[in-house]
């Protein structure tokens, strides 16, 4: 029997996002067929050095939800104006060209660690706004 769902989520705690999030997913037909994991930071939480401690709790939920679920695809859903971006950052000034640079970071570590972890897996990255404007990455 083919699972009927599709994808994991990797989203953000934030609760100006989850309607938007929501949304996008809804577009996409994927209501009821994903699981979801949600952190602060999204992509950033599950990466940077300064949230260490949570990188294994993610993949071992990813590695579960593959096993349990089937899940071919993880779409990550970053967004701006993000608070782990800013604690991530450190003491450096927090403008747009330095949180763009952190999100883009948080993608290509993600996006080898899952290369390496789960080759198979399809990955989609996302930066959204508030305006809800979606960059792909």
């Amino acid at each position: 029997m083919k699972s009927k769902y599709k994808a994991m989520v990797l989203s953000c705690i934030d609760p100006r996002f989850q309607d938007l999030v929501h949304n996008h997913l809804k577009k996409k037909k994927l209501s009821g067929k994903y699981s979801a994991f949600t952190i602060a930071g999204a992509a950033v939480g599950v990466t940077h050095n300064k949230f260490k401690k949570w990188h294994k709790t993610f993949y071992d939920n990813l590695a579960t939800s593959i096993k349990l679920h089937k899940i071919e695809n993880l779409i990550v859903i970053n967004h701006k104006d993000c608070g782990a971006a800013k604690i991530a950052n450190g003491k450096k000034e927090f403008n747009t060209a330095n949180e763009i640079k952190i999100h883009k970071n948080s993608f290509l570590k993600l996006k080898k660690e899952i290369k390496k972890r789960f080759p198979k897996l399809k990955l989609e990255l996302n930066l959204i706004s508030l305006e809800n404007k979606i960059i792909k990455f």
